[in-house]
């Protein structure tokens, strides 16, 4: 029988360790098996005398440096923390001493995401279909779509100290519970608070999900079931056994809670989608509705209003109440059904391995893929030590611009620059030297690797496959997902945490990187172009032609020599295949390259460029930064469209400069700013966030929305002076109108005084 794993862990029984998985079979049935697992890490073996007073095993293993492993069998996994520190005050380096028994588990035994089961089971447990002892397990392909997602939703009163009614929602199911002695005809109606909680919870294991969700339900719905079973002395059980539920609560922004319910996994709608790569102006619930489904919530007031609002229900009309607080479960579960995020996450445990609730972790995914593929390849990976954070990564190469207004502008790209390299020149963990060995690949920063290829280009091979595959089936968020993945590897390998950290290998994809993107540039210079950009793994190519036509045959022609240039300079120079695949992209209509501020030098990673199907890309400039108003990005947009469609915009800037003093676009003048930390632990500087953060008397969010008024910054919600219209014309308007006028010898005090007339004709 095929399943899927939603939740492992283990369990001491009997004086026998055994790693425990709870999941959903292919026949819709739940399931646990319970294997009999001994927990384990490794020495060397010429250390073996060293720990003659523990357990030891000889293996067919080797370390990295071709060294002989040893294992060191424990009875118990709380044993091995003391076991591993003994062995360490001895001299004796410990090799896989970190990874957790179910871990292991999965990785021993091959498991990513699903399992094939076979052996007997029991059917006698209470809360789970089929009981598996000891079975054999087996890798599978298999990807389910019948996961059990049970989505709730609490309301209470204004003070969010006591519960009014939960409801909950599911494909074929809703339920609700209401506080009331009277009938409501669409919900349960419950007596007490206590009533309430534990019809809830008898719901909840009667349904037995294996995923729960709902919108902030871990900071706010579970947080306050919590406390609330707690004042009622029930036990906090939600699970598929009689452990209690556990909640991690942080206590700011900048760090997700999470929960632990026994046999399910909990996946809060909001960071599932921050998470899947979905943009929204907020992450309310329902500005999400709204984007991805369509339609929003029953109560669209804010703050006390909604409070007042959800009060009054509660006292005249429960029905309607019940209506509101229903249809939030409902769009919380929809939302992660149709704007497939749920099918997204699937996709990326069984691709990492990692259980439903962690696959946005980038380091925990390369731990888990390469230790798997290190056993294969018969080898032992170092333990996970915390390396020098003061060290830093060398960033990709980033020309000097040659600042303009262009026609045809040609953008050539390297598809996916940095797994390439890994793929390149075989950059690995297991195949790296710190000194030069005969055939060793170097790279440009005196980085040394085998030419025998390493496991971390096979990862990168196998997930190019997976995304090639989700480019045929148009699955653009499993596409990006993948992407996103293989792109981070790089990163992973220069951050303390990681198992494989080491700065030499990380700068050696980004100094490859710098080298190859110069090298690109120089041969399209030597075909006679001339490249007025290039940015990490692009470069941008001023045609001086007068057509798009013209133009593509040039990108393509380009494409074509540059990568069989590649190809022959990759196997005489390093006596490798090229992986390396460089793409004519785009062509910009019309482009424009800015100066920096106050200079007569071009910018970086700041310019607009005019497409085919007349639309504007925007990188780098106010349009896309969340920091700027809606005002400056709606200005800069409306300008570059009139300058690149060669329309005027005198009166234009005139109108809208007088539309601002006006009071007609105040709506538009809101920053929005996250905070990185505690308002009290700004001490150095206090930006005007910070400032507009302190008038606030309870911040609810990290994204704080302020104005910058007569008397300094202030909150939008208790904003009590006049707009400084001024600021936002001198701030805002001004800077956007000179970085674009300054290329017609004009700048915004000219055009707003008349002192010099700029029409069409000035702007072709």
């Amino acid at each position: 029988m095929k399943g899927f794993i939603i939740y492992s862990t283990y369990r001491i029984l009997n004086d026998k360790s055994y790693v425990v998985l709870y999941g959903r079979l292919e026949n819709n049935e739940s399931f646990i098996t319970i294997n009999e697992f001994q927990p384990y890490f490794f020495i060397k073996t010429k250390d073996q005398k060293k720990a003659k007073n523990f357990k030891t095993k000889e293996t067919k293993l080797k370390n990295f440096d071709n060294e002989k492993m040893s294992k060191v069998l424990i009875n118990f996994p709380k044993e091995v923390s003391t076991i591993k520190s003994d062995l360490e005050a001895e001299g004796v380096k410990t090799y896989e001493s970190d990874i957790n028994l179910h871990t292991r588990f999965l990785i021993d035994n091959n498991l990513q995401g699903s399992v094939e089961i076979e052996g007997d089971y029991d059917l006698d447990h209470e809360t789970i279909d089929r009981v598996y002892k000891n079975p054999d397990l087996n890798q599978t392909n298999y990807v389910p779509k019948n996961l059990k997602v049970f989505s709730f939703d609490i309301e209470t009163d204004r003070n969010g100290k006591n519960i009014y009614c939960i409801s909950a929602y599911s494909k074929n199911y809703k339920q609700s519970f209401i506080i009331t002695n009277e009938k409501v005809n669409n919900a349960i109606s419950c007596e007490s608070e206590e009533d309430l909680l534990q019809e809830f919870q008898e719901e909840i294991i009667k349904f037995d999900p294996d995923i729960i969700t709902g919108w902030n339900v871990i900071d706010f719905d579970l947080k306050l079931l919590k406390e609330k079973f707690a004042k009622y002395n029930i036990p906090f059980i939600l699970g598929r056994d009689n452990s209690p539920s556990k909640l991690r609560i942080e206590s700011n922004f900048f760090r997700t809670s999470k929960a632990d319910i026994s046999g399910r996994v909990v996946l809060d709608g909001l960071d599932l989608t921050k998470s899947s790569f979905i943009k929204l102006e907020n992450y309310k619930l329902d500005t999400a509705a709204k984007q991805l489904l369509g339609k929003g919530k029953l109560i669209e007031k804010l703050g006390q209003e909604k409070s007042q609002e959800i009060d009054r229900l509660y006292k005249n009309d429960k029905e309607s109440l019940i209506d509101y607080n229903l249809l939030d479960a409902e769009l919380a579960y929809k939302i992660i059904y149709e704007a497939d995020l749920l099918d997204l996450t699937i996709q990326r445990s069984l691709l990492t391995g990692m259980p439903l609730n962690r696959v946005n972790s980038s380091i925990a995914s390369l731990d888990f893929l390469y230790l798997q593929r290190a056993r294969k390849n018969k080898l032992v990976c170092p333990s996970n030590i915390l390396g020098d954070r003061e060290s830093r990564i060398k960033g990709g190469y980033v020309m000097e611009s040659k600042p303009g207004i262009y026609d045809n502008i040609i953008v050539l790209d390297f598809k996916s620059l940095y797994p390439s390299i890994i793929k390149t020149f075989n950059i690995d963990p297991s195949k790296y030297h710190e000194k030069k060995q005969k055939g060793d690949i170097e790279s440009p920063n005196k980085a040394y690797f085998s030419k025998e290829d390493g496991i971390l280009p096979n990862i990168i091979k196998d997930l190019w496959i997976a995304r090639e595959k989700s480019r045929k089936e148009k699955k653009e968020l499993s596409r990006y997902a993948i992407k996103t993945l293989m792109n981070s590897f790089f990163g992973v390998l220069a951050n303390p945490s990681c198992r494989f950290y080491n700065m030499n290998i990380a700068n050696s994809i980004t100094h490859f990187g710098q080298k190859l993107i110069k090298l690109t540039a120089k041969k399209a210079e030597e075909q006679g172009y001339e490249v007025i950009y290039s940015d990490t793994d692009s470069i941008f190519i001023n045609t001086k032609t007068e057509s798009k036509e013209k133009s593509d045959k040039i990108g393509n022609k380009l494409e074509k020599d540059i990568n069989n240039f590649y190809e022959k300079y990759i196997q005489e120079e390093y006596k490798r295949k090229s992986f390396l695949e460089l793409e004519y992209e785009k062509c910009y209509l019309r482009f424009l390259m800015p100066k920096l501020r106050g200079s007569s030098a071009g910018a970086k990673k700041r310019y607009a460029g005019l497409l085919e199907n007349d639309k504007i890309e925007f990188v780098g400039l106010e349009t896309v930064r969340s920091d700027w108003t809606t005002v400056a990005k709606e200005f800069q947009k409306e300008l570059l469209d009139r300058i690149f469609h060669k329309k005027e915009v005198t009166n234009f800037i005139k109108k809208y400069v007088e539309d601002i003093l006006a009071g007609k676009k105040d709506k538009e003048l809101i920053y929005k700013k996250s905070l990185r930390k505690e308002v009290e632990k700004y001490t150095k500087i206090t930006p005007p966030h910070v400032k507009a953060a302190k008038k606030l008397k309870k911040i609810e969010s990290s994204i704080i929305e302020y104005v910058i008024t007569t008397a300094g910054p202030e909150p939008t919600q208790n904003k009590t002076h006049q707009i400084d219209y001024n600021h936002y014309i001198k701030k805002q308007i001004k800077p956007i109108a000179n970085t674009i006028l300054s290329f017609f010898n004009t700048t915004f005090e000219e055009v707003i005084d008349g002192t010099k007339q700029t029409s069409l004709f000035s702007f072709k």
